[in-house]
């Protein structure tokens, strides 16, 4: 496996208009002590990424809408070569916001949509009218032409509504709808409860796997959910069929389950270099070294891509090339990153055997 930088999240603010329930920044209205960083330094910041690779790059947040520079920033960014994106809750999406997208080269934008209803969203991102926003700014990029997909999270509170948001995303027009399986990390930890079982999980995702054998008119995508490239291939190879999977142009290609530090990265607003968006562990820092040096030469990221050294089940799995494991979620339930992926409920054949021979 290549290890090179395909997508690089980049928090540029940590403010936010929302207050929801699973956010891995713990973002709010105003943040003290974390201010934005300049104008100038987000140019720095491209230069050094872009002299070195072009990958996608998400500007987000927080909600990057609330820095009136965002657009400047996507500019610079599109001119230096990368494929800029931006990740919106869509509540201050307005005719204005769309021009000023499609002005300043930005590819494609993430919508965020977590009930199929006014009353499930808005509990899950705790805001009245959060809802109508997310359907407005869909309706909006509709109108202005503009590239959109769908990332809806799900927990206890809301799992039973994944069919519904399947369907309302694609009646909205999104390109692709990613099912994100919430890792509890930022205020997200306060949910540790409301994670959805070991169990649950494997029927949902066997569920995505028979709804994506079908789907044609949307991409879709389970994310933060590893396991699900084992169930596509044990599934695939019992029906004796190749499962042929579609990706964005915008996307690492679907290549493996966890790719944090492999081929993604989070910046955040101090500078710190992340494996992932909800792996609170840097790399190194973007004010103190070169991009390149962090990633080619952080210890961090060699030892997530060190696949000898996981422990547990995921150490022993024949499918750990493959799936790998959520390395955040095995972090924030074990306290080690290298730990089995806590929410799997496969046994490893080789466990299996020893297992066996032991009850001879």
């Amino acid at each position: 496996m290549e290890f090179a930088p395909k997508w690089i999240a980049w928090e540029i603010t940590r403010r936010c208009n929302l207050r929801c329930i699973h956010c891995r920044s713990s973002s709010e209205a105003e943040v003290l002590g974390h201010p934005d960083f300049s104008t100038e330094e987000a140019f720095r910041i491209i230069d050094d990424i872009s002299s070195y690779a072009k990958p996608v790059v998400v500007l987000s947040g927080g909600e990057p809408l609330l820095r009136e520079d965002v657009f400047d920033i996507a500019r610079y960014g599109t001119e230096k070569g990368l494929r800029v994106c931006l990740a919106t809750n869509g509540t201050l999406v307005t005719e204005e916001i769309c021009k000023k997208i499609k002005d300043s080269g930005i590819k494609i934008v993430s919508l965020s949509l977590d009930g199929s209803t006014e009353d499930v969203h808005d509990d899950f991102r705790s805001q009245k009218g959060a809802f109508r926003g997310t359907i407005n700014a869909a309706r909006l990029f509709k109108k202005h032409e503009i590239e959109f997909i769908i990332n809806s999270s799900f927990t206890k509170r809301n799992q039973e509504e994944i069919p519904k948001v399947y369907k309302l995303a694609k009646e909205l027009g999104a390109t692709a709808w990613y099912m994100f399986m919430i890792v509890p990390t930022g205020r997200g930890e306060e949910i540790m409860n409301e994670l959805i079982s070991k169990e649950d999980y494997e029927e949902i995702l066997n569920w995505h796997y028979e709804m994506e054998k079908d789907e044609k008119d949307i991409l879709v995508r389970p994310t933060c959910a590893p396991h699900y490239y084992r169930i596509v291939l044990q599934k695939s190879q019992q029906e004796g069929r190749k499962f042929e999977r579609r990706s964005l142009k915008f996307s690492t290609g679907g290549s493996k389950g966890c790719i944090a530090g492999q081929l993604i990265c989070l910046i955040d607003v101090d500078g710190n270099v992340l494996p992932c968006s909800y792996f609170p562990m840097p790399a190194g820092n973007i004010r103190k070294q070169s991009f390149k040096e962090i990633w080619e030469n952080s210890e961090l990221f060699k030892k997530l891509r060190d696949f000898k050294s996981y422990k547990g089940r995921c150490g022993s799995c024949e499918f750990i090339t493959v799936c790998g494991g959520c390395r955040a979620r095995a972090y924030s339930v074990y306290g080690d990153y290298l730990e089995e992926e806590p929410f799997c409920t496969y046994m490893p054949k080789r466990l299996e055997a020893l297992k066996k021979a032991g009850a001879r």
